[in-house]
């Protein structure tokens, strides 16, 4: 990973509208920090809600087209989570970045089809995993012929309907690929409100500042302009209108640290 990347994006691709509005503070956010890699990221599909009922997106050919009016408009590389083996090819000729879900970190057909679409690949580190057994997962995607692999933390289960961040994983997964600390589904509680996941938002912010403190190659965010109007997250989703200022100050943080060998 050349630069310190954000990740940010809305949970689900809503409307082309929604994604528009975030991907205008992205790129402003680019433009002022030029030295720091922004990507958009949104989800096509949500394959694992907790309920039926729940919105999952409106599909991959959709969700292709919106990506890559976003990536066209704004300038912005893009990230997006495939499900099934067959979704790689096709999201590999739209994405610049294809993300694994973290439910999914271990299916090793699943690895292998993102491994050969050549795209970077970000691999959620599974909540049941311990921080070294991703480095099998990094094995079977360099056999796969990948070259940029990531390794998101986004929280281990704790009890029932909790999460928890061990720090000393981000330490030791960068032995095996660059890190991303996803910070904003570390404060998830999955199946908290029973037919949807809940989350504590406030949360996220201290958890990053950790992050950045301890050492990651970058940073993960959903963000939408309404959160509790958001149709899959909501609860732990950054308003946008605060996003820009955690960013800034997250980025001083970061140079603190570095400029301190802290």
């Amino acid at each position: 990973m050349k630069k310190f990347t954000i990740i940010a994006g809305p949970c689900v691709i809503e409307s082309r509208e929604l994604c528009f509005e975030v991907a205008e503070v992205l790129k402003s956010l680019q433009e002022k920090h030029p030295d720091v890699r922004f990507v958009f990221k949104s989800s096509f599909d949500k394959a694992n809600r907790s309920s039926i009922e729940s919105f999952r997106g409106r599909g991959l050919e959709w969700g292709l087209s919106v990506l890559s009016e976003v990536k066209e408009k704004y300038g912005l590389p893009v990230l997006t989570d495939i499900h099934e083996s067959y979704q790689a090819k096709p999201v590999g000729e739209v994405v610049d970045i294809i993300q694994i879900p973290a439910f999914l970190c271990r299916q090793t057909d699943l690895l292998l089809a993102a491994a050969q679409t050549k795209r970077e690949i970000n691999v959620k580190k599974g909540q049941f995993l311990a921080p070294w057994d991703t480095q099998n997962i990094v094995e079977k995607l360099k056999f796969g012929g990948a070259t940029e692999i990531y390794l998101t933390e986004r929280g281990t289960t704790f009890g029932y309907n909790n999460l928890v961040v061990d720090f000393r994983g981000l330490k030791i997964m960068r032995q095996y690929a660059p890190v991303i600390f996803d910070a904003t589904h570390s404060v998830q509680i999955p199946g908290g409100l029973g037919k949807a996941s809940s989350g504590q938002r406030e949360f996220a912010y201290p958890l990053a500042k950790a992050a950045v403190s301890v050492g990651v190659d970058g940073l993960f965010f959903e963000t939408h302009p309404n959160p509790d109007k958001a149709l899959s997250d909501g609860p732990n989703q950054i308003p946008l209108n605060e996003f820009p200022k955690m960013v800034e100050n997250l980025l001083k943080l970061k140079a603190f640290v570095e400029e301190n060998g802290i």
